[in-house]
């Protein structure tokens, strides 16, 4: 299979990069409220009608290295579509930290927190596997997986910030063991057992 275009990398950079500076304005505007959870869904839903056609709109690496595990995408395309994610996550918390400096949030690495990432993006990646591998019609894949991302926020304020995204985490400041591996392990799962329901 051959390795990821130029473009493909870039618009997983700039789609990465729109998700976390969009939080992080909102969060700064709004904190945790509702208006968050709106725009991270819309934004990710935006995303996927416009890039996905191109990268498919992984924007995420909990997203990218649990197709990786379903056989959908090559190791080589997982480690280049994670960098350009960590990096657009990155450049997104230059941007914020130039115009409207820290969100505020301070992770906190606790058992509770863990399991609210995990769950949540358990969430997220089963819409996004509901599209990849072909049980939700193209026409619908933003809306499936912009709405998975709210409910899995939603459903992860219970326990954590409901970052649900590594290079978000990174973007927003909210960079630690839990926000970036509880994310990875829940979508694993979500992946692992998605495919399995399929058999």
């Amino acid at each position: 299979m051959k390795k990821p275009s130029l473009q493909q990398l870039f618009v997983e950079f700039i789609g990465t990069f729109l998700l976390a500076f969009g939080v992080g304005v909102s969060i700064a505007e709004h904190g945790f409220a509702i208006p968050t959870i709106l725009v991270a869904g819309v934004i990710l839903g935006t995303v996927v009608y416009t890039i996905g056609p191109i990268s498919g709109a992984h924007i995420n690496p909990a997203v990218t290295i649990s197709l990786y595990s379903i056989g959908k995408i090559t190791i080589r395309q997982a480690i280049l579509y994670v960098i350009v994610q960590l990096l657009g996550g990155y450049c997104a918390m230059l941007l914020l930290s130039a115009l409207i400096g820290s969100t505020g949030l301070v992770p906190v690495d606790s058992f509770k927190s863990a399991i609210g990432e995990i769950i949540g993006t358990f969430v997220l990646v089963w819409g996004v596997c509901s599209v990849v591998l072909g049980k939700v019609e193209a026409a619908a894949s933003g809306l499936t997986i912009g709405s998975s991302l709210s409910i899995g926020i939603i459903i992860a304020l219970s326990g954590s910030f409901g970052v649900l995204n590594p290079a978000v985490a990174l973007g927003i400041g909210t960079i630690s063991v839990v926000y970036i591996l509880a994310p990875i392990v829940g979508g694993i799962i979500a992946a692992q057992v998605y495919r399995w329901v399929l058999k």
